[in-house]
């Protein structure tokens, strides 16, 4: 006995990948819109400043990429994404992944917004639209700098844990790697994961979810730790969180004040300042990295500790201890400095701080790195581990490193930058509305907004209490401000008790894509 197959008939009416992808692009016109036009203005960036764009930073994580070792200022991870890429000798490759990277930031707060908060899809659209557009993020994505893949992996964790409404240990795991990796980019990634195991816990998320977020994340830090223990002699990420903390200190410590013995204590009182504290610099980064003589720069105050010794664990902690003694003797000018450096951010303009240098470090200029025959300006040839920088990069591209400056697109970039940006004013007003989103939720602690808001809050604060506020600082905030206030928004502002909805106000709302 013969069977036959039944030949099952083929649906040509199936619409195909392309058909499907089209249809996803036609229900979401405006986002993909706006999505192309934010990478339109990102491929005239690399035409007009290839390369890539230089900060003074940008040099020590070329070096960690050539020479893999744990750094004594700042974490490895970026440097470990340089040297992923590092076979390719390619600085515009690793340009193009962060520009990608902050393509990524958008979709991810788009797709957060839309699919589990329901915004309209203008709004969402709308809240992804200053990481899509503004100027300044755009230009630090140019830069070899760490701030792009931090900004994709603050928003990555943020998104996965308010997707959730029901967090599984999987996806615990998940975001404690993604945590990891937060931390090993910037050493601010700390506090972030105490904000999510906090938020996890008032949340009443399962503790099996809640172990293997902080599991996962300790692993690999704990592992680096080792890592730097074995070569620095210290279990720690860094040598520099002192000397920050420090650097902060330093344009109001009056060590008359703060009660040294000078039998005792020699370690604190070689770190005083001469000069009295209506001359010193108004701005705290120069006396870690300033070079100025007279007892305002590095060369009269950190240096006492021997050339070479400055990011050493001695040095390290007794800044800390000089910090913490001068925070505790004048907690008033330790508040008034923070206060100012914080509310830095919500200015109208951009005023040109700290210094002329670094600010000119954030621009699109359509004539600078420019020698005085117009060719493009060498890379500064400061000493580097096994080398100077110059030659490291000029290593690590196999070519010119140096930023060229090519007409007309870098003048449109740097026309476009006059314009199109975030003010600072603006953040202010996102804020805002976020914050009333926390407050009309308090019996909630927050809801669903406190942990965007908070992430915001705490990047636009930890600068200031702990360092010195920059510019470059402010960007990774603003994505989170957003999302707050997308959140608060999406029912419209009611000056009074919430209204009752069928579903509950502090979990998503989940709406076919």
């Amino acid at each position: 006995m013969v069977s036959v197959a039944e030949i099952t008939p083929v649906d040509h009416s199936a619409p195909g990948r392309t058909a499907r992808a089209l249809g996803l692009l036609r229900r979401h016109r405006v986002f993909a819109v706006a999505f192309a036009l934010g990478g339109v203005l990102r491929i005239v960036t690399m035409l007009g400043y290839g390369p890539a764009m230089w900060f003074n930073d940008s040099y020590e994580y070329v070096s960690v990429a050539l020479h893999p070792r744990p750094h004594p200022i700042r974490p490895d991870g970026y440097g470990f994404w340089l040297l992923a890429l590092k076979p390719f000798h390619s600085f515009t490759l690793v340009v193009l992944t962060q520009h990608l990277m902050g393509l990524a930031t958008a979709v991810l707060i788009y797709a957060l917004l839309r699919c589990r908060f329901a915004l309209p899809k203008w709004g969402a659209a709308l809240a992804a639209a200053p990481v899509l557009f503004d100027a300044y993020q755009i230009q630090l994505e140019q830069l070899i700098m760490s701030d792009s893949m931090f900004i994709l992996l603050v928003v990555g964790v943020v998104t996965l844990v308010l997707w959730h409404r029901r967090m599984s240990w999987q996806v615990g795991a998940l975001v404690g790697l993604l945590l990891a990796l937060t931390w090993l980019t910037r050493s601010i990634g700390l506090p972030i994961l105490a904000l999510v195991v906090a938020y996890l816990v008032v949340k009443r998320t399962s503790w099996k979810a809640i172990v293997a977020v902080v599991l996962t994340c300790a692993v690999p830090i704990l592992s680096y730790m080792g890592w730097f223990s074995a070569s620095m002699g210290k279990f720690a990420m860094t040598n520099s969180d002192g000397l920050i903390l420090y650097m902060r200190t330093a344009i109001f410590a009056d060590c008359s004040k703060m009660h040294i013995d000078k039998y005792k204590e020699l370690e604190l009182l070689l770190l005083c300042i001469n000069d009295p504290v209506d001359q010193r610099k108004d701005y705290a980064q120069w006396y870690l990295w300033g070079q100025g003589g007279g007892g305002t720069g590095t060369g009269e105050v950190l240096h006492r500790w021997g050339a070479g010794k400055k990011f050493t664990e001695i040095t390290n902690e007794a800044a800390s201890a000089f910090a913490t003694r001068a925070i505790l003797s004048q907690p008033g000018d330790y508040l008034k400095v923070v206060t100012r450096d914080f509310f830095r951010a919500f200015h109208w303009g951009r005023p040109r701080f700290p210094d002329e240098q670094t600010y000119n470090m954030y621009e699109f200029r359509p004539y600078y790195d420019l020698d005085t025959s117009g060719r493009p300006k060498r890379l500064p040839n400061w000493p580097s581990y096994q080398g100077r920088t110059d030659t490291d990069a000029f290593s690590y591209e196999q070519g010119p490193p140096e930023t060229r400056i090519v007409s007309p697109w870098a003048d449109i970039m740097s026309g476009y930058q006059k314009v199109f940006y975030l003010r600072g004013i603006l953040l202010g007003g996102i804020m805002l509305v976020g914050l009333y989103g926390v407050a009309v939720r308090w019996r909630r602690f927050g809801g669903p907004v406190a942990l965007p808001w908070l992430g915001a809050f705490g990047l636009l604060l930890a600068p200031a209490a702990t360092a010195e506020f920059d510019y470059r600082y402010v960007l990774p905030a603003v994505p989170l401000a957003c999302v707050a206030a997308a959140i608060t928004l999406r029912r419209g502002i009611t000056w009074g008790r919430p209204r009752p909805t069928s579903a509950s106000a502090s979990e998503p709302t989940t709406v076919p894509a």
